[in-house]
C-alpha cells in the first residue's frame, strides 16, 4: 500500500467514526443554540476547516507532480526568451 492510501483510509475510517458522535453532539449544539442565541458554531467551523485541510492535502497529494511540472515549464518559457 502506499502512503496516499493509507493517509485516504485512515481518513475515511476517521470520518466514519466520529460521524455519529458529531451527529449527536451536534443535535445537542442546536439544543443549546436555541436557548443561547448568540453563540457561535466553532465545532462546525473547526469541522469544515478539517475537511477542507484534507482535500487540499488529497489533490496536492494526487496533481502535485503534475503541477510542479506545469510550474516549472511555464518559468522555463519565460526564463528562456
Amino acid at each position: 500500500m502506499t502512503l496516499l492510501s493509507v493517509w485516504i483510509a485512515a481518513l475515511c475510517h476517521f470520518l466514519l467514526t466520529f460521524r455519529t458522535s458529531l451527529w449527536t453532539q451536534r443535535c445537542a449544539e442546536l439544543e443549546e443554540r436555541s436557548r443561547h442565541p448568540e453563540r457561535g458554531d466553532v465545532p462546525g467551523w473547526v469541522m469544515v476547516t478539517l475537511m477542507t485541510a484534507a482535500l487540499v492535502a488529497l489533490l496536492l497529494a494526487v496533481a502535485g507532480p503534475a503541477l510542479e511540472g506545469l510550474f516549472r515549464q511555464a518559468i522555463d518559457t519565460v526564463t528562456r526568451k
